[in-house]
């Protein structure tokens, strides 16, 4: 199922026009809805805290007063709601992006960031992490402290991709076909060696493991927000380099290549950053479903497969949906808190079975 150049016919003329006149308007909405989810994000808790409180929060700060009750609302709203907040924000605009772009890859809109096993990568090498850090992993998380899961799960997925582009490598083309059946196996390997991992854990180990697979933001920190603006920074320089080769994919590679598009570059660029992506996000916040996969497809559908607004809108909305699955997850049975990934798959699979069922094939292309 693919992305193909059409003739235009007048109903396919009035559809181009059409999502072309929905296309500023669907990245003004994004905006405004994600600027709505944070600050819902920032006002909503257990404690009672809400962003009213921030104006006089600031002026206590500025003028160094030490009154207690503002510095309860400072710990509550500046110090864990707020880097919580950006982190979803990250997690959710990472993975929408990592979708994209493997959908432009792949030229199929069912694609996502685990079916080349990234995903499956990051995960493996934090477990290792979390199920083996009494062990032999010991010294891994002396040297590194708190950052040691998200540099275990950060070269896990690039560990995933060096050993993907290894095998899908040819003459100095990345094989994409090749590339996705490499990735199944990766992530199935990747797999067994988790399920191998739960196996030998202690009772502690394998909770904390269980808890870590399910995803949350309930570790969320300014030191995470630290360690994570080097990945937002690449990704945000990145996406305008990769728009113009990912349209250019759209009609298949041979055309890309007499449009005068560096094919084999891009298809580098978009793994590299993929595994990035995914790789930080899983780091972050463990595994995450649906986001990398329901987002993009839902821009596609309303705005059409150009790259110039599926990107941007697909970060934009990602991030958004991301906060508003957290603000359910620690909110719906508070004072305790739901995984992140369970809210997420809830929320998505039911969105993604209405977007095949209402759009049927015709959907699923994207046109």
């Amino acid at each position: 199922m693919q992305y193909a150049a059409q003739t235009l016919t007048p109903g396919a003329s009035r559809l181009r026009t059409r999502r072309e006149r929905i296309a500023p308007r669907l990245l003004i909405g994004s905006t405004a809805l994600l600027a709505a989810v944070v600050v819902l994000s920032i006002s909503i808790g257990a404690t009672g805290a809400t962003f009213d409180a921030v104006p006089k929060l600031l002026a206590a700060l500025a003028s160094q007063a030490s009154d207690p009750a503002s510095a309860r609302e400072e710990l509550i709203l500046l110090n864990i709601r707020l880097p919580r907040t950006i982190l979803a924000m990250f997690v959710g605009a990472s993975l929408a992006v990592s979708g994209a772009m493997m959908q432009g890859l792949f030229r199929n809109p069912l694609a996502d960031p685990a079916i080349i096993g990234v995903s499956a990568g990051a995960a493996l090498g934090a477990v290792s992490i979390i199920a083996l850090g009494h062990g032999f992993a010991g010294p891994w998380i002396e040297l590194l402290g708190i950052y040691a899961v998200p540099a275990a799960a950060f070269f896990g997925g690039m560990g995933a991709t060096l050993v993907l582009v290894a095998v899908a490598q040819r003459r100095g083309q990345l094989m994409v076909g090749t590339l996705l059946l490499a990735g199944i196996a990766v992530a199935a390997m990747a797999e067994a060696a988790m399920g191998f991992i739960s196996y030998l854990s202690d009772d502690r180990a394998l909770r904390d493991l269980t808890l870590w697979r399910l995803g949350s933001l309930a570790g969320a920190s300014w030191a995470k927000v630290a360690g994570i603006i080097p990945f937002a920074t690449f990704i945000a320089m990145l996406i305008p380099y990769l728009v113009r080769g990912l349209n250019g994919l759209l009609f298949g590679e041979a055309e890309g290549f007499h449009l005068g598009i560096n094919v084999e570059r891009v298809k580098r660029l978009v793994v590299v950053a993929t595994a990035a992506c995914v790789g930080a996000a899983v780091a972050v916040a463990g595994i995450v479903v649906f986001v990398g996969i329901v987002v993009p497809h839902f821009v596609r559908l309303i705005a059409g497969p150009d790259h110039r607004i599926v990107l941007p809108a697909s970060a934009l909305l990602g991030a958004g949906l991301a906060v508003a699955g957290d603000i359910v997850a620690r909110t719906l049975v508070a004072p305790a808190e739901l995984p992140l990934g369970i809210v997420m798959a809830v929320i998505g699979g039911p969105v993604f079975l209405h977007l095949v069922l209402k759009r049927g094939a015709g959907g699923l292309e994207g046109r």
